[in-house]
């Protein structure tokens, strides 16, 4: 039988609608991989963001600049934290998000050369301090094998959406905290390589800089979590990461979209209303009106708009 790790909710379901949404705008934009400079930059605030919640103090300049092979001055625990990452990072595509051996190996790349098992799951007993007292007791090391096995069985025989499993899977390893060092880094690491499998385009989403704009957020719904032994909570704040992430892809790239683009975006985001050029022009406020009148003449002809009305009284309605 599989375990029941959270309770679902209007606001989950609501979320998981909107995500599904954009995920088809970013399919019909063919934005599942975007152009190379966006690809770089958003691995970049990924790996900063991930691990400047663990208190690694490189910005991001440091962080291209390492990537680029440039000299870096700083500590050098921070530095070898950054190497780590973006090789772990570059072999997102190798790792198996449904094996527990997989999982170890990509630890044991982050990890190298900062803790002395890299890659092996705890066996002594570990807790989370906020100050001068224990946040979180985890799990007896005896038991982090079977928790994590328990945990895997999930992702792979569970019946919820990928999304949703990359969610739950996030909190439950980090109450579980399988390893001695590393386990904030790998459970958002390891999230990417659930999304991945459900949308190409997650591999250069930068969720983590989300999550850090909001870490006291994070932090207080894991406790809360913690509290309740569901996590609903966890699964409703990081859906709401997901999707401020690709409401910021789609928006950034909109510019770039081509007549089509533009078309299936507005219509996906306007449904049956009827609208105006000047409509349209507000979501899309640096083409001319030129443009935007080829646009909507294009939908009429291809059949994807009505067109009604003359001259200033026009309007248009998806068909």
């Amino acid at each position: 039988m599989i375990h029941k790790y959270y309770e679902g909710t209007p606001q989950i379901i609501n979320l998981s609608t909107e995500i599904g949404r954009l995920l088809g705008v970013v399919d019909a934009t063919h934005l599942r991989k975007p152009q190379t400079e966006l690809r770089k930059k958003n691995r970049v605030k990924t790996i900063r963001a991930s691990l400047a919640i663990e208190g690694n103090t490189l910005n991001e300049d440091q962080v291209t600049a390492i990537i680029d092979h440039k000299r870096v001055i700083g500590p050098s625990r921070d530095i070898k934290e950054v190497e780590n990452a973006i090789q772990v990072y570059d072999r997102l595509s190798t790792f198996d998000a449904f094996s527990k051996e997989s999982y170890l190996e990509a630890h044991r790349l982050l990890m190298s050369g900062l803790v002395d098992l890299p890659g092996q799951f705890r066996t002594g007993s570990v807790g989370v301090m906020q100050g001068d007292r224990i946040a979180h007791l985890a799990p007896p090391g005896w038991n982090v094998d079977n928790l994590m096995t328990n945990l895997f069985i999930y992702l792979k025989q569970g019946q919820d959406n990928l999304i949703i499993k990359s969610c739950v899977f996030h909190y439950e390893m980090e109450f579980i905290h399988p390893f001695m060092d590393g386990n904030g880094r790998m459970g958002r690491l390891w999230q990417t390589v659930i999304l991945m499998k459900a949308n190409p385009v997650f591999e250069y989403l930068p969720v983590e800089q989300e999550i850090k704009k909001s870490q006291e957020e994070y932090y207080n719904v894991l406790s809360q979590c913690d509290k309740e032994g569901l996590s609903t909570k966890f699964v409703e704040y990081l859906l709401g990461k997901i999707k401020l992430s690709l409401a910021e892809l789609v928006d950034t790239q909109r510019d770039n979209f081509t007549e089509t683009e533009r078309l299936n975006y507005f219509l996906d985001q306007i449904g049956m209303t009827a609208f105006t050029r000047k409509d349209y022009l507000k979501v899309f406020p640096k083409i001319s009106t030129a443009t935007a009148t080829r646009d909507l003449r294009k939908g009429v002809e291809e059949g994807m708009l009505i067109r009604k009305g003359a001259d200033r009284l026009t309007s248009y309605q998806k068909k």
